[in-house]
């Protein structure tokens, strides 16, 4: 099946946080606290999703409250941390919202997204994903991990669903 096919039958992004949304460094600073850097423009683009009718979420194998923040911030209601093993939890979400794999895109990098990019119905990996998860990948970014990636993939399958023109008109015009 092409991408754009693939493309059109997406209603929910599900993405890692950890090497997508961010960079994919943990990093601490000198109170213990942890900190975590997100690329604006992912940002933008998960509101363009969510304009456009559609929902995104979030699942990773960590927890940190800085995620819980940047989620509410967004608007982002599906949020799942700890998550050890992902495509049970993925399933979970699209059997609550009523959905099949072939709606969902998932967003990953490592390992742990591998399940899940081979089970949606399109399966993402950041440029800087391992080599197994861009092996299996339906599509693979440029943009790494923490610098425009997700804001890629958004507008990757908004342009195949003939949506983003529409959706940036207020910014174009």
């Amino acid at each position: 099946m092409k991408l754009e096919q693939r493309c059109e039958a997406i209603e929910l992004v599900l993405a890692d946080v950890d090497g997508v949304l961010t960079g994919g460094q943990i990093v601490f600073n000198n109170q213990g606290i942890e900190t975590k850097q997100f690329h604006i423009r992912d940002g933008l683009g998960i509101k363009l999703w969510q304009r456009a009718g559609y929902k995104f979420g979030l699942i990773s194998g960590r927890s940190s409250h800085i995620v819980k923040i940047r989620a509410a911030e967004l608007g982002i209601e599906i949020l799942r941390q700890t998550a050890e093993d992902k495509l049970p939890v993925a399933q979970e979400i699209l059997k609550q919202l009523g959905l099949e794999p072939r709606q969902v895109c998932y967003i990953g990098d490592d390992l742990p997204d591998l399940p899940v990019v081979r089970g949606m119905g399109l399966g993402v990996a950041v440029a800087d994903a391992c080599a197994e998860v861009r092996q299996a990948a339906h599509l693979v970014t440029e943009l790494r991990g923490g610098e425009g990636a997700v804001r890629e993939t958004i507008e990757v399958i908004l342009k195949a669903q003939r949506r983003w023109n529409d959706l940036i008109q207020k910014y174009t015009t």
